[in-house]
């Protein structure tokens, strides 16, 4: 992909969530975000980048030209090879957070419903690049957990768990973490969902062992609008979704230091990430779900070239002893 390349698409091709979420069937809205994605990226500059998340690979000069494609060489002026199976076939897992805080929208959905969607469109581009999918939930314990697999029906099941409602109180990352390691023991890409609101004191080791056992992770953090900007104008009594505790806060006094401390804690998550060689991003749940789908599928491709140019390293190391 080309260094100028920006995380963009054609904003005639971009779905507004809250028309999105007006989609009662998920499964429905993940194609409807995937197809949205491929049509905007067929019509954007980026038309060639595309084939770098199918079949194909770009072509490096340590690879076998016997297995170079002549045909897409002709239609997009790049070399590229086929993939082998080794290389496409990917285990996943969707850790999604569903505690209460994740109850709170203010965009005429919840932040739970944007998790969902982007859980359940994440999950359908992978069933369809043909990788294994599996799924955890949690709150203050696991909930549900779906081993990764790819086969008939298992994409539906998936689906059905994500749209089931709410029913934990507090968010508890270090639970899902340990399970997800215990349980899997063939190296796999994790994606973690959550607004992350909570203590940051245990998660960093949490993190650490499942990074640890070989996975690659990916830490989606998912805020409100109004937990962001927090632009409330009169007096009034906010409730702590988790707690139940009710505060009265008049948020020209407060809006402030609220800010702070919200920054604070993201940069240190942030930071914490950066540590562990965990890719970080915050997304506002406004923000349409194709460029989320993008900013993922931007991050494998550089994290995979990242890989090739260490092993292209490491050779030539090695030749050079």
């Amino acid at each position: 992909m080309p260094a100028s390349l920006k995380s963009t698409l054609p904003s005639g091709s971009l779905l507004d969530p809250r028309a999105l979420m007006s989609i009662r069937n998920l499964e429905l809205r993940a194609r409807v975000v995937v197809e949205g994605f491929w049509n905007g990226l067929h019509r954007s500059p980026y038309h060639g980048f595309s084939s770098e998340f199918t079949e194909y690979r770009q072509y490096t000069p340590d690879d076998d030209p016997r297995y170079l494609d002549w045909r897409v060489f002709a239609r997009s002026d790049r070399f590229f090879i086929k993939k082998f199976e080794d290389e496409t076939n990917l285990r996943c897992y969707v850790l999604t957070d569903r505690s209460r805080s994740m109850a709170y929208g203010s965009c005429g959905y919840t932040k739970a419903e944007y998790s969902s969607t982007l859980a359940a469109t994440l999950a359908y581009f992978l069933y369809l690049q043909g990788d294994a999918v599996g799924l955890l939930t949690f709150d203050e314990q696991v909930r549900e957990y779906l081993p990764a697999r790819h086969r008939t029906g298992h994409l539906r099941q998936l689906m059905l768990t994500l749209e089931k409602p709410l029913g934990g109180q507090i968010t508890n990352l270090a639970a899902p973490l340990k399970r997800i390691v215990q349980i899997v023991r063939k190296r796999g890409l994790m994606l973690l969902l959550s607004d992350f609101l909570a203590p940051l004191d245990r998660l960093e080791a949490d993190l650490s062992a499942l990074a640890a056992s070989g996975h690659e992770v990916l830490l989606f953090q998912l805020l409100d609008p109004a937990e962001l900007k927090f632009e409330f104008k009169s007096p009034a009594i906010f409730e702590d979704l988790e707690s139940s505790r009710t505060f009265f806060i008049d948020p020209n006094a407060a809006r402030k230091e609220y800010l702070l401390k919200l920054e604070n804690h993201c940069v240190a998550l942030q930071g914490l990430c950066e540590r562990l060689g965990v890719s970080y991003h915050r997304l506002s749940t406004e923000r349409p779900l194709e460029l989320a789908l993008f900013d993922f599928l931007r991050q494998r491709t550089q994290r995979s070239r990242s890989r090739i140019r260490s092993g292209r390293h490491h050779r030539a190391v090695g030749i050079a002893k």
